[in-house]
Order: structure tokens, then sequence, then C-alpha cells
């Protein structure tokens, strides 16, 4: 073996060249797809729609109910006041929101009493969005049921129709329409999942003879009606079962029986009195 070879140097025009090669590829990648466009028409056609079709009977049926009833439903937007300790100012500020519906052609506007409970003053929202200052006419706590009145100089909305929840049945179909969280005239669909439940609300009272439905209904969605599968109104959402405040499956609504007999007084009285007494 020669120890004394001498190492061959490298050739620097070939290094220079594979440079330039690679250089020239990395380029050629990343503007191709400029090129193609230039040089190739690609297909970018709208695809051909399928025909849809009727409508399912039952889905036909739910969207008529909920086009005769929106119209009935209100967004109301709660106010809260508030004094500035520094100035002595007082302002209102918004503190929550819920729904209501249309009881009569005279403007009254039937809600939960939970909605309007610490507020200094409401707002109704209709659904062609004519906002309007409502005056509280009175209140039933125990049920928790009040009454709004609007002035609603025309095209005043018309009520919503009654049924009764005298022969409900568990597996009925129900449709709940209301705001939750905001998002106005949100429709929901179940069922009634049982009969005469009763909760314990925040402050204690007992509300007895409830309709359990599993129709999703959420913060907001107080106040409004649930509906039957023939339009007509035959409870108002009032509350939910749910660990996070949010829905679970679990929600309860006033019956219309108990409202169609404790909203007349309220109208005709500014409250409702129980005929039993406390012993």
């Amino acid at each position: 073996m020669n120890w004394n070879t001498p190492t061959p140097e490298p050739d620097l025009h070939k290094l220079s060249r594979w440079f330039y090669i690679g250089l020239i590829i990395s380029l050629g990648i990343l503007i191709w797809p400029r090129i193609s466009d230039v040089f190739f028409q690609w297909n970018a056609e709208p695809r051909v729609i399928t025909a849809r079709g009727n409508l399912a009977d039952d889905e036909q049926t739910t969207i008529n109910i909920f086009k005769r009833a929106s119209p009935s439903v209100v967004y109301i937007t709660t106010l809260a006041r508030y004094e500035n300790p520094w100035t002595r100012n007082i302002y209102e500020v918004p503190k929550g929101t819920g729904s209501g519906f249309v009881w009569d052609e005279h403007g009254d506007i039937v809600t939960n009493w939970h909605v309007l409970s610490e507020a200094s003053s409401a707002k109704v929202r209709l659904n062609d969005s004519r906002v309007y200052t409502a005056t509280l006419i009175g209140a039933s706590q125990e049920h928790d049921l009040a009454v709004l009145r609007i002035n609603v100089p025309f095209n005043q909305p018309p009520p919503v129709p009654i049924g009764t929840s005298a022969d409900l049945q568990v597996g009925q179909k129900v449709l709940a329409i209301g705001n939750p969280f905001g998002l106005d005239y949100t429709l929901t669909t179940g069922i009634i999942s049982a009969l005469n439940r009763a909760i314990e609300t925040e402050n204690g009272q007992i509300i007895d003879h409830l309709i359990q439905t599993d129709a999703a209904i959420n913060p907001g969605n107080s106040g409004g009606p649930l509906i039957d599968s023939a339009g007509r109104l035959i409870g108002i959402n009032t509350a939910i079962y749910s660990p996070s405040g949010a829905y679970a499956g679990i929600g309860f609504a006033v019956p219309i029986d108990t409202v169609n007999k404790i909203v007349p007084k309220i109208i005709a009285q500014g409250r409702y009195t129980s005929s039993t007494l406390d012993i």
C-alpha cells in the first residue's frame, strides 16, 4: 500500500451543478400551483344539486306550527337600576333576558315572574324587531307567572291559540319556542317526559303540577310557550334541572290550565290571591 497517494480534491463544478439543480427543483415546487392555474384549466364548476323532494309530513307540520306561533313569541330584556356611589347618578344596565308570548288583543304579555323579579324595567321585542317599553301589570310568585303590557299601535301580533293540559299524556310531542342564551326565536322539539312534577325554586318556593319535557330548554327560554302538535299552547317553560346550569335533558313548564286560571285574575286585580289559607 502506497501511503503517499494524495487525497483527491472535490469537484467544485459538480457540487455547484447539483446545488443549482436542487434550487431549481425547490423553486419549481413552490411556483407549480400558480403555473398550473395559468396553463391548465381545472374543472371548478359547481356540483349538480340533488333534488330534495317533498318534506316528510312531521317536518312540514313542525315548520307550519313554528311559522304560525313565532310571531306571537316575544323577546324580553330586563334592566336593573344602578346608582354611582361617587356621582349619585342613577343608571339602568342590562340584567337578563327571557321569553314571553302575546296573551290577548290588549297587548298583555305572559312570562315567568323570575324573569322580572329583580328588574327595574323591561323591554319587549316583537318578531318584526319592534321594541316597546313594558309595564308590569302583576304577578303570582307562587306560580312563577307575570303579566306585562305593551302598547302596540298597529300590526299587533296575534295571541297564541290555547289548548288544555288536562288530557296530556306522556310521550306526546311538544315544541318549545324561546330565546336561549339570547339567540332569539329558537325552536326545539321533544316529548312530554312526565306529568305533575314539583320543583323547589331558589327562594324555597315549591311549584307543583308541572309538565316535564325533554325539549331543549336553556336560560333565556323561560317564559316561552310549550306547544303541542296541533299548534296550541299547553304550558309555559319555566325551569330546567341541570347541575351545570345548561340543558341536561329535563325541563319543566307550568301547565296551561293553571295559566288560564291565574293570568285573567292578575290582569283584573294586578295580583293573584289563593283561595286556600296556610295554617
